[in-house]
């Protein structure tokens, strides 16, 4: 047993003491910290602690508890500890807390609040770094930084990317890219794990809401938008909804309200990917293609292989995004169903991901991505509060249908469930037996490997829940040791769900939660099989013909380019 603040609390074998505090609802003043980090730098030092029989204060993310120790998490002498530390990262932070971003949601502001720090006590020569405007998805203001370390372990530890470090020494230490370069020709993957994670505005998305409103307020455009199947679950946490349906719903009839002409399901091009994912599968499975292939839905992941590991890129399926698949087709279709008075469409993706936005500028067809964070700002620009009880409005046709197999698309695993589910058909003309729950593809772990038995004919796939471990993968790939077929690669920790553009923090519960919704919505879904789809179906015969045809090669499918030579 461990004794914090006259509480006792079985520990747990490798935890550190402020993990132990947080899982018995002890709350410990943390900045550096977060939720995924094997190893905090320490180096905010705002969580030490009183150790008793030990004259010097701890760092309790360090810490390792251990039987019979007492702790104590907020004597005189921590809080005034406390206040000196937070008085003088304040003494040279700038002064625009009214224009920034994170206004009302900043966690060195409500730490400062909850010391009781009402006045600057210090006062510091500010920071004059420029603002790095240069990523299409992240703006990074060193002004903002205090140095807390959290994107940098988030980037070299939890992503394996390594883009961004500490550079310089006293005064003048930093964040910066290699070379004090900007974002745009760094090694940076445009994930957003670092903004999720950064605790100030020193990190945030390049928000694309003042394009969206100027879009709705001009005569000559039509404003439409898509929706991705993890942000309905995100919503969820905070607003009383009974379903995913019932959300997208609500979102719709939110939108609708303020301008928006039609609004898509994101999951039903998630459907569409599947069919023209398999049959490059079996494709290449029958005729010798390069094995085994990788998934293509995760634009950061596929920066990754562009600018780090271009080498592997014949391995990558040639498949758009479901939202680069659904901006061709609402450009390309949308027009024929539709009477658009001869305006233009403009064409918005409200998704989980910053690399959306680097993806859209990168491929076109999307003409602006909002973040689930973003789409709260939208609407209360508008005077509006995004309610469950609001109005609600349906989906639109011809892309509003979507399969239990779509919508799964939002956690890790999902892709490659969805897959197996229509690969199974394709192979053997019938469905799986019993459930087409994949259970093995399910769950957190980073690397999942396991097969699958298809009439006779065992197919190996693995799923890689975020970049961390994608390298010994790869590597194994190139030296011809893997007898792997299929494999998902999800940027970001828990897939879509845990996405850089998601509510800012790093709680797995809440990533588990999320989950767990889009999980129950494809298990009550009326068809949980991609190629039941009517409207994709319906879209094959009236358009496209069939996957990998002429005509969706050119709507789905792209090219990849080494960015180590650009």
């Amino acid at each position: 047993m461990i004794t914090i603040n006259d509480k006792q609390i079985e520990w747990k074998s490798g935890e550190t003491v402020l993990q132990t505090a947080q899982r018995a609802g002890i709350d410990i003043p943390h900045l550096c910290a977060f939720e995924g980090c094997a190893t905090p730098p320490a180096a905010c030092r705002v969580c030490m602690v009183e150790v008793e029989n030990n004259p010097r204060l701890q760092t309790s993310c360090t810490l390792q508890t251990q039987d019979g120790m007492v702790v104590r998490t907020h004597t005189p002498r921590l809080q005034q500890a406390r206040r000196n530390i937070v008085e003088l990262l304040l003494a040279s932070h700038p002064d625009d807390c009214l224009f920034c971003s994170r206004n009302g949601d900043c966690e060195l502001a409500v730490l400062a609040s909850q010391l009781g720090i009402r006045e600057r006590k210090y006062w510091g020569i500010k920071k004059t770094q420029p603002i790095d405007l240069s990523s299409p998805s992240i703006i990074r203001d060193a002004n903002k930084c205090i140095l807390c370390g959290r994107c940098v372990s988030v980037c070299h530890t939890t992503q394996g990317v390594g883009a961004i470090d500490f550079t310089g020494r006293g005064f003048e230490t930093c964040v910066n890219p290699a070379f004090y370069d900007g974002l745009n020709v760094s090694d940076c993957i445009f994930c957003g794990q670092c903004v999720r994670a950064c605790p100030t505005g020193a990190l945030t998305e390049k928000s694309h809401v003042a394009e969206v409103i100027k879009a709705l307020a001009d005569p000559e455009v039509m404003v439409v938008a898509q929706v991705a199947p993890a942000v309905p679950a995100t919503l969820m946490e905070e607003l009383e909804c009974s379903s995913i349906t019932e959300m997208l719903e609500a979102l719709s009839g939110s939108l609708r309200q303020i301008g928006f002409e039609a609004v898509f399901d994101t999951s039903f091009t998630a459907d569409l990917t599947i069919m023209e994912e398999v049959s490059e599968l079996i494709q290449r499975v029958t005729t010798g293609g390069a094995l085994p292939m990788f998934t293509s839905c995760s634009p950061g992941w596929v920066r990754y292989i562009e600018l780090h590991r271009p080498e592997m890129i014949p391995y990558l399926s040639t498949c758009k995004s479901p939202q680069q698949m659904m901006g061709a087709l609402i450009k390309e279709c949308y027009p024929k169903q539709v009477d658009t008075k001869g305006r233009r469409i403009y064409s918005v993706s409200i998704m989980p991901c910053t690399a959306k936005k680097y993806e859209a500028e990168d491929l076109g067809d999307v003409d602006a991505v909002l973040t689930t964070r973003e789409v709260d700002d939208l609407l209360r620009r508008f005077g509006r509060k995004f309610s469950a009880q609001g109005p609600k409005a349906p989906l639109d046709v011809p892309f509003a249908e979507a399969t239990g197999a779509g919508r799964i698309f939002g956690g890790t695993g999902g892709v490659m469930e969805a897959a197996i589910r229509t690969a199974y058909k394709m192979l053997t003309g019938e469905d799986l037996q019993g459930s087409p729950k994949i259970a093995d593809a399910r769950g957190l772990d980073q690397v999942k490997v396991f097969s699958v038995d298809v009439a006779g004919t065992t197919l190996n796939f693995a799923v890689i829940n975020g970049l961390g471990e994608v390298k010994p993968i790869l590597d194994a790939v190139l030296q011809k040791n893997s007898n792997l077929h299929f494999i998902e690669v999800m940027t970001c920790p828990g897939g879509c769900v845990g996405g850089g553009g998601q509510p800012y923090g790093t709680d797995l519960e809440k990533i588990k939660k999320r989950l767990q919704r889009i999980y129950e919505v494809d298990r009550q879904a009326k068809s949980r099989l991609s190629h039941e789809n009517e409207q994709v179906k319906a879209l094959y015969k009236n358009l496209l013909g069939e996957p990998l045809g002429k005509k969706s090669h050119h709507l789905l499918h792209r090219k990849y380019i080494d960015r180590r030579k650009g």
